[in-house]
């Protein structure tokens, strides 16, 4: 694995590569001159303390590799893929481009508040004796840093798969919360059984038409898609969110009105899909929210082995005992959390 880190100024990525190298067995790799662009409006203070910390950097890490270009590095790695790598060295949008077609790779950004990164840095400069940027001169030397043509941050953090947000108070709150994340988390490479299944279900629901819920499934049997599903009205029929079905469109709370409702529900579309010939034995249905009654007892009808899926439903107790009673296997499936993620210390971590 090769976790990529990035982000704004002062929001903590060094920190963060610093705890995987402590606690989690990663080892840094450096580019030669690889320092960040200069950004125009830079401070002075700024420029002496990024000159001063490389510095110290260099010559104070002894786990650290340094290569002469983005290429050498990227094919090191892809050699030693298996073994823990982190750099804080991606400044350029082709280079990052190249990287992220690499299936050992994770690109990671780390943010925090504008006016606790202005504190960190006041705090880094006095530290050296250097003078700090006023916060006028930070704000504006951050605007250019995230938004510059080509080079800002901004094209980066877009792009991450995992986006961090540090508003730490300390480095032990900082650590505490990393190791409750667990970034070196295979499933964040290359997802799992499930997680690929609940993700094409998640998929189909951006289908649904349905003004109530979007809800999107998926058959599969050993590991092969059967059929997928996602509700809404049948065929022929206008379309939920066009009027077709009024129980919907009038808005009625959820349970109320479900005799007049004229949708489908995904388990029902992927069950009519995929026919009781098809399912047999052995057959796993994927869902992103827990089947309602209705569609649990077709589900132990057609002979479904196993319910899989992501987020609850107000009968989960309900369906649950329906499945267990059929000999229907039900569990609730959790994947690594990706996106932007707060980092906070839980209370079982302190």
């Amino acid at each position: 694995m090769l976790i990529g880190l990035c982000g704004a100024i002062s929001s903590g990525k060094h920190a963060v590569a610093e705890y995987l190298i402590q606690k989690e067995g990663f080892r840094l790799l450096k580019l030669k001159n690889g320092g960040p662009p200069r950004i125009s409006g830079e401070p002075d203070g700024a420029r002496q303390l990024q000159a001063l910390e490389s510095a110290e950097n260099e010559s104070s890490s002894s786990s650290q590799l340094v290569f002469e270009d983005s290429k050498s590095l990227l094919d090191f790695v892809t050699k030693r893929w298996q073994e823990l790598w982190v750099t804080t060295d991606i400044w350029d949008i082709t280079v990052l481009d190249r990287f992220l077609q690499r299936p050992f790779f994770l690109l990671v950004s780390v943010d925090a508040p504008m006016s606790l990164r202005w504190k960190r840095l006041t705090d880094r400069c006095h530290k050296r004796l250097l003078k700090p940027p006023s916060l006028e001169e930070f704000v504006l030397w951050n605007e250019r840093h995230l938004y510059e043509k080509g080079v800002g941050r901004a094209y980066f953090t877009d792009r991450a798969q995992v986006r961090l947000f540090n508003s730490s108070s300390s480095l032990e709150e900082l650590h505490a919360a990393l190791k409750s994340l667990g970034l070196a988390n295979e499933q964040r490479l290359r997802p799992n059984w499930d997680q690929y299944f609940m993700e094409l279900a998640s998929l189909a629901a951006q289908r649904s038409n349905c003004m109530k819920r979007r809800v999107g499934c998926v058959i599969v049997r050993d590991r092969r898609v059967i059929s997928t599903g996602y509700n809404g009205t049948p065929r022929h029929l206008e379309n939920c969110n066009e009027g077709g079905c009024p129980r919907c469109n009038r808005g009625e709370g959820g349970g109320m009105g479900l005799s007049t409702c004229l949708c489908l529900h995904a388990e029902e579309n992927a069950l009519l899909e995929a026919g009781r010939e098809r399912i047999r034995e052995g057959a796993i249905l994927y869902c992103d929210t827990c089947p309602c009654l209705t569609c649990t007892v077709k589900i132990a009808q057609v002979g479904i082995s196993e319910v899989v899926y992501s987020q609850g439903y107000n009968m989960d107790k309900d369906s649950a005992a329906i499945l267990k009673a059929a000999g229907v296997k039900l569990r609730q499936f959790s994947p690594p959390r990706n996106g932007l993620i707060y980092l906070e210390c839980s209370e079982n971590t302190k």
